[in-house]
């Protein structure tokens, strides 16, 4: 768990450049920024202007071109690949806006999955598993496929699967993008709810309506930080 007297997450400097034959994409440039424990961050901005990307290396599934990421007082840099696979698995929870649930699977299965992976015992992976769908409302479709719920109802299975793990931090890319005004306020008033509980959370948005729900938005253009407001301004615009 991050220490009170340091940021969860702190980042100097970083900047991610794709490279082509033909060219380089610089995809973020010198982006600072802080999250502690108990946050609740929003990334916002146009399409291409670098969230995604940011979320990624944020959820150590990318790496930054140049500058430093520190997890919980720790340099990212160091890492092995073998520990960064542990820290996702254990201490980041991800939702994402296709869902990514496995079609095979029931809803409790998909839910229990990551748990398999991180290797729980069997009694306390089920548990878990119930705990996350009943915090979602959604034990009476636990036997249900994906493809027999609705787009809200497989996004909050993802939430399940993303809450399961007990994660210290919560990233959420694009979460309401393939569901109405009614499911994507639905989804955001859960996380709103975890978040007084006590949840961490970094959410990647387009729509200004949803940013509006954190306690800090963050402004990306062209790969930078340009403007970082809190919720009491955010809510009056």
């Amino acid at each position: 768990m991050p220490s009170s007297d340091r940021p969860m997450i702190r980042l100097e400097g970083l900047r991610k450049v794709f490279f082509t034959d033909e060219m380089e994409t610089h995809a973020l440039s010198g982006i600072h920024l802080e999250i502690d424990s108990g946050d609740y961050v929003s990334i916002s901005g146009p399409s291409g202007c670098g969230k995604s990307t940011l979320l990624a290396i944020l959820g150590l599934l990318d790496s930054p071109t140049e500058g430093d990421y520190w997890l919980n007082g720790h340099p990212v840099a160091e890492l092995s690949p073998i520990e960064r696979a542990r820290i996702r698995n254990r201490e980041v929870g991800f939702i994402f806006q296709s869902f990514n649930l496995i079609g095979d699977l029931t809803v409790f299965e998909n839910v229990e999955l990551p748990l398999i992976y991180r290797g729980l015992p069997r009694e306390e992976r089920k548990r878990n598993a119930r705990e996350a769908l009943d915090r979602v409302d959604l034990s009476h479709r636990a036997t249900n496929r994906p493809a027999q719920l609705s787009g809200g109802q497989q996004q909050r299975v993802a939430v399940a699967r993303a809450l399961a793990g007990r994660p210290s931090i919560l990233l959420a890319d694009e979460p309401t993008g393939n569901l109405d005004s009614v499911n994507g306020e639905a989804v955001m008033e859960l996380l709103d709810d975890l978040h007084k509980e006590g949840a961490t959370i970094c959410i990647v948005t387009h729509d200004a309506r949803y940013a509006r729900h954190a306690d800090r938005v963050i402004n990306l253009f062209d790969g930078q930080v340009v403007e970082e407001i809190p919720k009491a301004a955010a809510a009056a615009n």
